[in-house]
């Protein structure tokens, strides 16, 4: 589950499907084909730019591979959404790379690779290091975008929401009493016991429990130095864990009490029956992860088409069997696709909630970027 060491343009007319397959050939790296020239749906900014849905899914399994990275399959229900990926499109060889990375790990990745068959064709990325890294990403609107609400996208498609939650706090009712709230976590009760799921500074899980412990200690979005400061309280009081959160983690008990999504602390009742999750009353903090697709892309047509499976109505109902919250929730629930009893299941969401904008969240990244290592040591 972890992502904690894990922890987000131009138009060309469409060639011939000769060309598109040129891009699957040995030898060819990064967007281009053997004869050095970038296919079409290098530069495709929709299904159009290729004539079409079908000419895109042609074009995909004619490059015949896509590489992902920091996926892990317990994360969200990321293991069924590859599934049916690779069952939909046998002909696509999909590479898992990094399972474990965080978001700034991914970008990393990118560059490290850059040019190379090996570098990840997409991302799924924190909103603070997908603003930092936008002129990474290849723009590209999926046929669901009007679906998708505008402050959860950047308008010209570098980067888009897909799923999101509430930053919760989950623990051991075996071993501890229910937290109800954040001041709680200071007690000596919890003492060497408390994880944060990264780096505030690299993974947006993190970043989010900064953002709670901001809105839930009396801040606000413009200024999260209230959240560095609970965490260095904590830190002092000697409750805070300095560990890589994962699934493993949980279940031996060595991390018995996580900040991290209402989706992924619920999930890890399946492996600590006695596991609950609580989203204190108050100020909620909400977040999506966003999608990208990488502009050095290897395979930018399986790229595109990995974009389009993920906003379908069948994949949003798949975040939803995850307990995330899928971004296209509330189109699909007036279009009557949403799976209602999955819905229904949600636990129910803060009264006040707060969800950082563009802004806010580059300026809190800086913040953290100064102030967390010598605030936590």
């Amino acid at each position: 589950m972890s992502r904690m060491s894990r922890r987000r343009a131009v138009t060309l007319a469409l060639t011939t499907i000769a060309a598109l397959s040129l891009a699957g050939c040995a030898g060819a790296t990064g967007a281009e084909n053997a004869s050095g020239a970038k296919p079409a749906a290098a530069t495709a900014k929709s299904v159009s730019d290729l004539g079409g849905f079908d000419k895109l899914e042609a074009a995909a399994k004619a490059e015949g591979a896509l590489n992902v990275i920091a996926l892990p399959r317990d994360w969200a229900n990321y293991g069924k959404i590859l599934d049916l990926f690779t069952k939909r499109y046998p002909e696509i060889t999909v590479t898992e790379q990094s399972p474990d990375f965080s978001s700034a790990e991914e970008i990393t990745a990118a560059k490290t690779n850059e040019g190379l068959d090996t570098a990840p064709d997409v991302f799924d990325l924190g909103l603070t290091v997908a603003l930092q890294n936008t002129d990474r990403f290849a723009p590209y609107k999926v046929q669901t975008w009007d679906d998708i609400p505008a402050e959860l996208k950047e308008s010209t498609g570098l980067f888009v929401g897909d799923y999101g939650g509430y930053m919760s706090v989950g623990y051991d009712s075996s071993k501890f009493a229910a937290p109800t709230q954040l001041s709680d976590l200071l007690s000596s009760e919890f003492r060497g016991s408390v994880a944060i799921n990264g780096d505030p500074t690299q993974a947006g899980a993190a970043f989010a429990a900064a953002g709670l412990a901001t809105v839930q200690s009396g801040g606000s979005l413009d200024d999260f130095q209230p959240g560095i400061d609970f965490f260095s309280k904590l830190d002092k009081a000697g409750n805070m864990l300095k560990l890589d959160v994962t699934s493993a983690t949980v279940a031996s008990g060595e991390t018995p009490v996580v900040f991290d999504w209402d989706y992924l602390n619920a999930a890890h009742s399946a492996d600590v029956p006695t596991w609950k999750t609580v989203v204190f009353d108050g100020v909620g903090y909400a977040g999506y992860y966003n999608q990208a697709i990488n502009a050095d892309a290897p395979h930018p047509a399986a790229a595109r088409l990995w974009e389009e499976f993920l906003y379908s109505d069948e994949v949003q109902n798949l975040w939803l069997k995850g307990g995330a919250r899928p971004v296209r929730m509330e189109a699909m629930t007036k279009a009557g696709t949403i799976d209602a009893d999955l819905a229904a299941k949600l636990p129910k969401a803060p009264a006040d909630t707060v969800v950082p904008a563009e802004d806010q969240s580059t300026e809190a990244g800086t913040l953290l970027g100064k102030e967390w290592a010598a605030a936590v040591q």
